[in-house]
């Protein structure tokens, strides 16, 4: 059996550590101390939620906006009129229009994070179902990406705000920031998203609703957070 490296050894020793549930300043003090990568690894968090996923009522899709940002900003492209292109332009998006847009990506052209559309475009980005649905760019009123205020919208999503969606198994990954914040802005970041999971619970799930919490880095295994 090849011998571990020290940085593999220190890996698994805090790993080993981070299979119990430790509270969330906790937490964060244990992922801080895997060995550093050579570049600022994003930290995320991933909630396991007692949600029937299958049922409408207790699907849980939104953006939010984290305390101490993300330490990212977003690519973002704006589906509006022709008179607000330049609006969107200014606020931030790196692409804006109409017809002609829609006709840039039905040409295969992604390069983007988020599609922000003001509600009369809808009608035009329909026709965008295959293209942006798979990868989960399709503009949407919960997610906060179709709205009539276009140019606070994609200010904030190209400051960093994130959307957030469950996935089939009930579970909820959110980007909370990068190794390089300051230990109380990770904490701070990870209680506001886990309280506010709390808070957007479905009437209709009985019983614990949380099951695991857990952070990790890009290259880190993941910590349990106690909530």
């Amino acid at each position: 059996m090849p011998k571990l490296t020290r940085r593999q050894q220190a890996s698994k020793e805090i790993a080993e550590k981070g299979k119990v549930a430790q509270s969330v300043e906790d937490a964060v003090k244990l992922l801080k101390t895997y060995p550093a990568a050579k570049f600022d690894q994003t930290v995320e968090v991933a909630i396991h939620l007692s949600i029937d996923p299958r049922q409408a009522d207790q699907q849980l899709r939104g953006s939010v906006s984290m305390p101490k940002g993300v330490g990212k900003s977003a690519k973002v492209v704006c589906f509006c009129a022709s008179d607000k292109e330049d609006a969107a332009k200014a606020a931030g998006a790196i692409e804006a229009g109409a017809e002609e847009l829609v006709k840039k990506i039905e040409g295969g052209w992604l390069d983007f994070d988020v599609a922000i559309a003001s509600p009369d475009m809808m009608r035009h980005v329909g026709k965008l179902g295959r293209q942006l649905g798979p990868k989960g760019l399709m503009p949407s009123p919960k997610a906060g990406t179709v709205t009539a205020d276009i140019e606070t919208a994609v200010a904030e999503f190209a400051a960093g705000k994130v959307e957030y969606r469950n996935d089939d198994g009930g579970n909820i990954h959110c980007i909370v920031g990068k190794m390089s914040f300051s230990d109380d802005d990770l904490i701070e970041n990870l209680s506001f998203f886990v309280n506010m999971i709390e808070k957007a619970r479905p009437a209709a799930v009985k019983g614990d609703y949380i099951k695991n919490c857990s952070i990790s880095a890009t290259m880190t295994p993941s910590v349990k957070v106690a909530v």
